[in-house]
């Protein structure tokens, strides 16, 4: 495994996050029901919860020396303060299981430590159409199942979405 610098998303790097969505496709057929879209990079970078400053959001990208391996969308202060909320960490279609998950996910919770020092918990939430993929990887990087369930809909996919949360160390 190449080592995986962490950086965030620009404009130039769009085509590279569309590819690796399309990468992936049962990862959006999981979510949405529907196979990865044509402007899926493009939503994946404008889209935020109503009424989140558009400076909350970020998208990092983790690069080996061939390029995009893993996207992350990366919410502050959401849904309140001193939380950082995953909304996507996919990891490219040719590279899972090696690894670059947990790498990944590594490098966020470094990146918010020394980003955004108010941050004191990660949250994130496991879609029950993925939870077979998702679940086991989320508790292995130490989050917990905090017990709320909400519901989740997309177009005619009809699910729930279990929230998971994990205090950083001071």
């Amino acid at each position: 495994m190449d080592e995986l610098v962490l950086r965030v998303i620009g404009p130039g790097d769009v085509d590279a996050v569309q590819g690796l969505i399309e990468s992936d496709p049962g990862y959006t057929e999981r979510i949405t029901g529907y196979p990865p879209g044509a402007a899926d990079a493009q939503s994946l970078l404008m889209m935020r919860p109503e009424g989140l400053a558009e400076g909350a959001k970020v998208v990092l990208g983790a690069f080996d020396g061939q390029g995009l391996v893993a996207v992350v969308d990366l919410l502050r202060g959401y849904p309140k303060d001193g939380t950082a909320f995953i909304g996507l960490l996919q990891i490219h279609g040719q590279q899972q299981a090696r690894g670059y998950g947990s790498t990944t996910y590594g490098l966020v919770e470094r990146y918010v430590e020394s980003t955004w020092p108010e941050v004191r918990t990660m949250r994130l939430a496991v879609v029950d159409t993925n939870a077979q993929v998702a679940t086991g990887f989320w508790q292995r990087q130490g989050f917990v199942a905090t017990g709320e369930v909400r519901p989740y809909r997309y177009d005619k996919l009809e699910s729930a979405a279990r929230l998971y949360e994990k205090q950083l160390v001071e």
